[in-house]
């Protein structure tokens, strides 16, 4: 005969899970604007990244709000960071911590709450998650499990200051913080030069001072930037002009606050003739190897390998048959 099944009696605070696997629980789902408490949906089964305030709390869309409350926990770095979002809009959702040093630990555990049926809002201190912030691997193991992982967008540091700094925004390149050693930080800052696109940095306030410096060693002293600080506070302030004046206003000025770099695209290579780049390759093509000649007009130029591969060819064909006519006579 089987015996029937004892479940232990249920502890306060503990949830039932429902028919789905879900935990139930009596929580009120709601959040608050401006006093008036708004109902919300309990969420469907999934990964929410949800993106926060990077500063004044109500940059906040009522989208994201919605979530935060009809999630079944909030992935978060910090609680008590978060908490205080939570307490503004009056949403009481359980937070668990989700931080690069638990990580290890945290994610199989909300992967398994993914596999029970729960809803999970991730969130990072500010702004958008996984941006110089953790979380990519529990997106790509959450997407592995075929679970479902959605984006709330919202606000973002990098966004913000490159739309207030005045400086190109067809392209640009988001290089996150530069690494905190000088040597390492230069061979980075080397990488970065030449690529055509506005560039994109994470500072802290103790690093500014020595990172701007070695940008206008490594980027050109003339090349415009902005540094901005404390972006949507109450103390917002955006410095622009060159990276060497830049540099200056920093140097023995620790800032304080989060603090983004923006710096204008490498400028364009001077737009070289086809008499000049001929001139050029048969030059390189005397000293050099085809591949090695090919590289060096390609730096000096700005033109393709492909074409100057070809027009090199072509060269060493015409010096042949030059050669050979010439031994025939």
């Amino acid at each position: 005969m089987r015996m029937p099944v004892r479940r232990p009696p249920r502890q306060a605070g503990q949830h039932e899970p429902d028919a789905t696997g879900r935990d139930q629980d009596d929580r009120a789902r709601s959040f608050t604007i401006a006093d008036q408490p708004v109902q919300a949906s309990r969420l469907a089964p999934g990964l929410y990244l949800v993106a926060t305030p990077i500063g004044n709390l109500g940059d906040i869309t009522l989208r994201a709000l919605a979530s935060l409350a009809g999630a079944d926990v909030i992935a978060c770095e910090d609680t008590r960071v978060t908490r205080k979002l939570l307490d503004r809009y009056g949403i009481a959702t359980p937070l668990t911590p989700y931080h690069d040093h638990n990580a290890a630990q945290a994610r199989p555990a909300l992967l398994r709450r993914l596999a029970e049926g729960a809803a999970v809002a991730l969130v990072s201190d500010a702004g958008t998650p996984l941006i110089s912030d953790p979380g990519f691997k529990l997106v790509r193991a959450a997407q592995a499990a075929g679970h479902m992982v959605t984006a709330l967008p919202g606000a973002s540091a990098v966004l913000a200051a490159l739309t207030v700094a005045g400086l190109p925004t067809d392209q640009f390149f988001f290089a996150g913080f530069l690494p905190p050693k000088a040597a390492a930080r230069r061979a980075r800052i080397a990488e970065l030069a030449p690529l055509p696109a506005t560039l994109i940095l994470f500072e802290s306030g103790p690093r500014i001072a020595a990172s701007l410096a070695d940008l206008a060693a490594g980027l050109g002293a003339d090349r415009e930037a902005a540094v901005c600080r404390e972006l949507t506070k109450l103390h917002e302030e955006i410095k622009r002009g060159d990276l060497a004046r830049l540099a200056a206003a920093c140097a023995g000025d620790e800032l304080r606050g989060e603090i983004v770099v923006v710096i204008a695209p490498a400028p364009a290579p001077p737009q070289i003739g086809a008499a000049e780049s001929e001139s050029l390759l048969r030059d390189a093509l005397r000293r050099l190897s085809l591949k090695d000649a090919v590289a060096e007009v390609a730096e000096l130029t700005g033109l393709r390998r492909r074409d100057i591969y070809q027009s090199a060819l072509a060269l060493q064909k015409a010096a042949k048959n030059e050669a050979k006519h010439g031994a025939s006579r």
